[in-house]
This record gives C-alpha cells, structure tokens and sequence, in this order.
C-alpha cells in the first residue's frame, strides 16, 4: 500500500504543477496583453526602462538574427509590446538558469541531502519549465492564432455593419463608433483610432495596424483608408469580398480546432489506462513474478 500512495501522490503532484504552469502562463499572457486604462501608466514607465545594450550583447540579441525576427513577428501578434531583443535575451538567461538549477536539484538527491522523491518531483517541474522556454514560439504561435482568430470574428462584425451603412449619408469615422459597441476584443485599439482620428486619420490607422499586428488588421485599416477617400461601390464591393475571405477562414480554423481537439481527447484517454498499469495492475505483475520464482526455486 505505500507504493500505491507514493504513486497516488506522485501523479496528483505531477497533475497540480501541470495546471499551476498552465494558469501562470495564461495570467502572464493576458497581462502582458491588457490595454485597459489602469495599466497604461505602468506600462509606459515599463517601456521608458529599456534593457542595458551590455546585457543584449551579452547573449547576442543586439543584432539581427532569424530568431529575433521571428520573436518580433511572433510577440507583435500575440499583442505583447515588449522589446524582442529584451525578450530573447531573458529566454536565454532563462534556459542556462533553468538548466543549472535541474543539475544542482540532481545532484542534492545524489547525496542525500533531500528525498528522492522530492528530487524526482523538482526535477520534473524543472524540465517542464525548461520545455516551456525552450519551444516558446509553439506557444507564442498558438496564442497568435487564437488571439488572431478573434480578431478576425470581430472585423466581420464590424465590416458586415458597415455594409449595412451603405448609401448612408454619415462619415466613415461615425460609422466606426456605431460599430464600437460590437467590438471586444479590438474595443480599445477601435476607441484610440477613433480618439486619434481627427488629430491625422493616416497615423491613426497605421498605429492601429501596429497595435493589433495581424494580416487582417492590415487589410482592414487598408480598407478604411480606402473609404476615407472614397466611398464608392467598388470599395464597399472589396469589403464584401474580405468579409466572404475572413468567413471562410473562421469555418477552416473552426474545423482545425475540432481535429486537434479529437486527437488530444484520444490522447488523453489513453493516459488513464497507463496510470492504471503503472499504479495497479504493475505492481500485481511484480508481485506474481515473485511467487513464481518462490514456487521454482
């Protein structure tokens, strides 16, 4: 009975830090990409701060590489405003820091100094968080299609209630805060543009491409740009032809969802049945194995 509650408590430990990782990277994800007003003041100091150029150069993310653009690909479409270069170099202090502290948790179980379960135990969470910094752009990019697949919900909304203003006889921009309300995601990039609006409409709109930092976003700032100039027929026509692009892109994503969602139920149906083996019918295995021999001496 004290293998099966070391077992029991092993794979409960295990499931907790799995869930304690999980929650801390959504809450870090979703603080780093809030823009509601009680952050705006931190985050501008936040940026003033920038990181010492020793420190970049340090572990070589001062120049340009393939993997500090792809960050700043990858971090303009997750929302995050945070410096690549900064980002890049924290990762890989990270890592090194991650990999010593799994090598010194080894070694104290090596001599004793702590149980080898608990040994075992930090080990694991260890290298989980060492996978986690290591395949960063996996979870980055999964964040950006999420992140971007509500985006791209909510400009349908937008342009379907702009082509229900067609031959209105309202400006571009009271057009926009009509659609204000059907927006959520995009609700505070939508209420800059339109504070920004009458101050320069072009820097408004290119700083809104900026602040989401998505394809769709591009072509819809594009798009209103175009209206800005010219509400003719063809535009509004170009509008429709995005809105039919962007619905089939939703039903596509959708149905990849629904597929990777099938394989990870059925993988995680299989985990059930091997911590059975593993926690019940092994040691009965072993146990059998013993009386065997006993009976053929």
């Amino acid at each position: 009975m004290t293998g099966y509650s070391q077992g029991i408590t092993a794979v409960i430990g295990w499931v907790l830090q799995f869930v304690v990782i999980f929650i801390s990277i959504a809450a870090l994800l979703k603080a780093l990409t809030a823009s509601r007003n009680r952050w705006r003041i931190h985050l501008r100091d936040w940026r003033l701060h920038r990181t010492p150029q020793w420190w970049l150069a340090f572990w070589r993310t001062s120049q340009e590489s393939t993997a500090l653009q792809e960050r700043r690909v990858l971090l303009a479409g997750c929302g995050i405003r945070y410096q690549p270069e900064a980002y890049l170099a924290h990762r890989r202090f990270a890592i090194c820091l991650l990999v010593l502290a799994s090598g010194g948790a080894y070694g104290l179980g090596r001599i004793d100094t702590i149980s080898a379960f608990s040994t075992w135990n930090a080990v694991l969470t260890i290298v989980v968080c060492l996978v986690v910094a290591v395949y960063d752009h996996a979870w980055l990019y999964a964040f950006r299609r999420y992140r971007t697949d509500r985006i791209r919900k909510e400009i349908v909304t937008v342009s379907n209630q702009l082509l229900y203003y067609v031959g209105s006889r309202l400006h571009i921009h009271a057009k926009l805060m009509k659609c204000l309300p059907l927006t959520r995601s995009i609700r505070a990039e939508m209420s800059l543009l339109l504070n920004e609006w009458y101050q320069d409409a072009d820097v408004a709109l290119k700083k809104f491409k900026e602040r989401l930092g998505t394809d769709e976003a591009y072509g819809f700032a594009e798009t209103m740009r175009s209206l800005r100039l010219d509400e003719s027929e063809q535009i509004y026509e170009l509008l429709r032809e995005v809105v039919r692009e962007y619905k089939n892109k939703i039903e596509l994503a959708k149905n990849s969802r629904k597929e990777t969602t099938s394989y990870l139920l059925f993988v995680l149906a299989g985990l059930p049945i091997l911590y059975m083996f593993q926690l019940f019918l092994y040691p009965w295995v072993q146990e059998a194995a013993k009386l065997f021999e006993a009976l053929n001496p």
